[in-house]
């Protein structure tokens, strides 16, 4: 399987795998074996072609009831190793066995020749001691029935659980209307109910009545309630040599017990060696034959007919496996593997390994891709934790995630065999992303100048100085700039100084506008490869067009704008300059003007705006029509070679399989998405500023801590008071800062690609290739 991987062909990273509907012809004495090869290889999907039969009417349902009842058979003895405490190491030499030898417990037969000291000895603790094997005990003696005493005092002992003891009395009262005597004690340890095997409380007992009709019901309440009853003779003598005999074949048992514990343990032992390999070949075979019950005999009975998707990259493999079946399986006919035609649409398949996987789920979880349609998993691997560390930017911060992701990577080889909870599972098998949003996260903090809050001079020294020579107001009074500006991220002096909020709220909010934009935009844009690679150039004229200028003609000007303003060092007030944008187009800007002919740009930006709402609205539907009534009425079949103009393919025109046309159905659902994109182009770029809120939100919580609890700690000369100042900061680093906000970060990072970014471009509304597949089996069951 290894060298098969190593062998495949390059992976187009952007589209899912290229299927085909394949259909298998099987002889029968080839079915079994063909589909185990094929589970092995896990590259071909079946399609139930017995939907409609419940399992109890298919065709290999005995088979399947027998692994059903071998797997049962495995548990138990697995149950019974473990409440034995034995470890169940795997044997070096593992023998090929099948499911015959397991049903007839071959592995439980000895050599005669050659028994165990502990099988002899236990036979001779059974079938020796003749004396009290032919006589019974005194004991047994007073078991047996004996001519009843009609008249006077008489009694039953017992032992009874502790829980049912009052119930018990209260029975016996009314049954003996009163006409009774009970008394109880507790036994001196805990006995072992034979069933639960739990240790369990048990009350000693003596019921004194008079009369053979008292004995009787007595008897059978002490039976209902499970009580056991023991005859207790009145002579001493008698009693004392009951108890004599009693102890002597209590030890007797109990050599017995622990010959047999010895024999189970030793058998177990023997057996949970090879058990793993018995229960993953009970697995498998009962779903070769599952798999079976998916397929249909031909007329003739002697073939199994299946049918599937695979990938067109793994046709080659999948007939070589048919024919290794054929071969191995002496059958004198071959298989017969052929692509057909399909009319449902192909399942969704991307290759992915131990670091690309977490980001594909991420993004299944949102909705699996539709077939060959842009997969977003390529983009979210970058920008997911680079969106993630902007909001949680601290290279101190981001150095403890480093070095938790490290220690996943250095023991993944030892937490990949082990059974790990859920949480941790999803810690692990999300290591890499862990991984890249530490890294960015010791980048984004680099540019912050926040190390646990705290700013350092680590590319050189500040570009500010203070305004007088004494420099004790530096931080209130202001400081002035006397160099070039600081090489890389913020400068350490805005650091407590009185502008450090709004300049922090400012250079954040614009950032976050800026990564917003230019995220939808990419998301517009791979809605155009999305157009492009199904042939569809309705979608690309009269929707990437119009979407990708009303964005840019708003929201790029805007971007446009902080970068003018950044690179200029202009005062203007961008809000201002947006609003009158709308309201009065052609008043002169005033001191809001960042540059020449900043309001003719203005008017002509604005008009392009108004005028891609109806470009997206109206042209589509009518040109659907338009060409429907071609299609279907017969007038032109010459522009029938375009593919946009093949309904079925068509993404946005809700019908398939030539469905009657309905005209305000697709009107009504362009409406709805011009509209949704008109609506949340503002919204989602206001939704980006959840970057900045976060990003700030998270400095200042780190400052909290830093100042009001480490440094007023340390302010103290107590070492109690520092230690506990240390404890409540190390605390709230790992549990608030590490823990609460690395979540908040990482859901509001996955709600932005999966609303402002996915919604530009990605249907999902695919469904998952599940290929048949052994490995597959073994990670349910892990």
């Amino acid at each position: 399987m290894v060298r098969f991987i190593e062998n495949l062909p390059p992976m187009d990273l952007m589209r899912s795998e290229a299927m085909t509907f394949v259909q298998l012809i099987i002889p029968a004495e080839s079915a079994h074996r063909a589909i185990t090869y094929l589970g092995e290889l896990g590259l071909l999907q079946f399609r139930d072609l017995n939907a409609e039969k419940s399992p109890f009417q298919r065709t290999f349902v005995n088979q399947v009831k027998r692994c059903a009842e071998m797997s049962r058979k495995l548990r138990f003895f697995k149950d019974q190793i473990n409440k034995a405490g034995l470890m169940s190491s795997p044997s070096v030499l593992q023998s090929d066995i099948y499911l015959e030898d397991l049903e007839a417990c071959r592995f439980l037969v000895s050599s005669r020749g050659n028994a165990c000291s502990e099988e002899t000895e236990l036979e001779e603790n059974v079938f020796s001691n003749g004396d009290y094997i032919e006589t019974p005990f005194l004991f047994e003696q007073e078991m047996r029935p004996a001519p009843s005493n009609q008249s006077g005092l008489r009694f039953i002992s017992g032992m009874i659980c502790k829980s049912k003891v009052l119930r018990f009395e209260r029975m016996l009262f009314r049954a003996t209307r009163g006409n009774m005597l009970f008394n109880h004690a507790p036994a001196d340890e805990q006995i072992m109910d034979p069933i639960s095997t739990e240790m369990v409380e048990k009350i000693v007992f003596v019921v004194f009545f008079s009369g053979e009709q008292a004995r009787t019901k007595i008897l059978k309440i002490c039976d209902a309630f499970g009580a056991n009853c023991y005859p207790v003779p009145e002579d001493t003598n008698k009693q004392r040599q009951i108890t004599s005999e009693v102890s002597s074949r209590l030890a007797d048992l109990e050599a017995t017990l622990d010959a047999g514990i010895r024999l189970r343990n030793k058998a177990l032992a023997s057996v949970g060696g090879h058990l793993t390999k018995w229960m993953d070949m009970v697995r498998r075979e009962k779903a070769v034959y599952d798999t079976l019950n998916m397929l249909n005999f031909d007329v003739t009975k002697k073939c199994l007919v299946g049918e599937g998707w695979c990938p067109i990259f793994a046709k080659t493999q999948i007939q070589e496996a048919l024919e290794r079946a054929t071969f191995d399986s002496s059958s004198q006919v071959g298989i017969i593997f052929h692509s057909m035609d399909a009319l449902e649409s192909p399942p969704t398949y991307f290759r992915t390994n131990s670091f690309t996987s977490p980001y594909q789920e991420i993004v299944d979880a949102y909705g699996v891709a539709r077939y060959q349609e842009a997969n977003p998993a390529v983009y979210t691997t970058i920008i997911f934790p680079f969106l993630f560390a902007v909001m949680f930017g601290d290279w101190g911060h981001g150095i403890c995630l480093l070095l938790g992701a490290l220690v996943l990577i250095a023991r993944q080889s030892k937490l990949s065999t082990q059974r790990l909870g859920s949480f941790m599972e999803m810690l692990f098998g999300g290591r890499y992303v862990l991984l890249l949003m530490s890294l960015f996260s010791i980048y984004c903090g680099l540019i912050y100048n926040e190390f646990f809050s705290v700013p350092y001079h680590i590319f050189g020294a500040s570009a500010y100085k203070c305004q007088d020579s004494s420099c004790r107001d530096a931080h209130t009074i202001g400081l002035v700039k006397y160099r070039e500006p600081y090489p890389f991220g913020v400068d350490p002096s805005w650091r407590g100084s009185r502008s450090e909020l709004p300049f922090l709220n400012s250079l954040k909010m614009k950032m976050s506008i800026l990564l917003g934009v230019v995220h939808m935009n990419l998301g517009i844009l791979l809605s155009y490869f999305n157009a492009r690679f199904f042939g569809n150039s309705l979608d690309i004229r009269y929707q990437f067009v119009p979407q990708i200028i009303f964005l840019n003609c708003l929201f790029g000007y805007l971007s446009l704008l902080i970068v003018v303003k950044w690179c200029t060092g202009s005062q203007a007030d961008l809000y201002h300059v947006m609003i009158y944008m709308f309201l009065s187009p052609f008043d002169n800007l005033g001191e809001n003007q960042l540059f020449w002919g900043q309001r003719p740009l203005q008017v002509v930006l604005l008009l392009l705006a108004v005028i891609a709402v109806p470009w997206m609205l109206f042209p589509k539907p009518f040109i659907l029509k338009k060409l429907y009534n071609e299609r279907f009425q017969g007038r032109t079949y010459g522009v029938l070679n375009t593919s946009e103009v093949d309904l079925e393919l068509e993404p946005d025109s809700a019908r398939q399989y030539h469905e009657e046309f309905n005209f305000s159905e697709v009107f009504v659902h362009q409406m709805i998405h011009s509209i949704e994109f008109v609506l949340g182009s503002v919204s989602n770029t206001a939704s980006y500023l959840r970057l900045w809120a976060l990003s700030l939100a998270h400095s200042e919580l780190s400052t909290v801590f830093y100042e009001k609890v480490l440094l007023l700690a340390w302010g103290y000369d107590n070492l109690v008071i520092r230690l506990v100042g240390l404890a409540v900061f190390a605390f709230a680093t790992a549990f608030i800062l590490l823990m609460m906000e690395t979540l908040s970060a990482f859901l509001h990072a996955l709600r932005l690609h999966w609303v402002e970014f996915q919604n530009k471009f990605y249907s999902g509304d695919g469904y998952k290739f599940k290929p048949f597949s052994f490995v597959s089996l073994t990670e349910e069951e892990n």
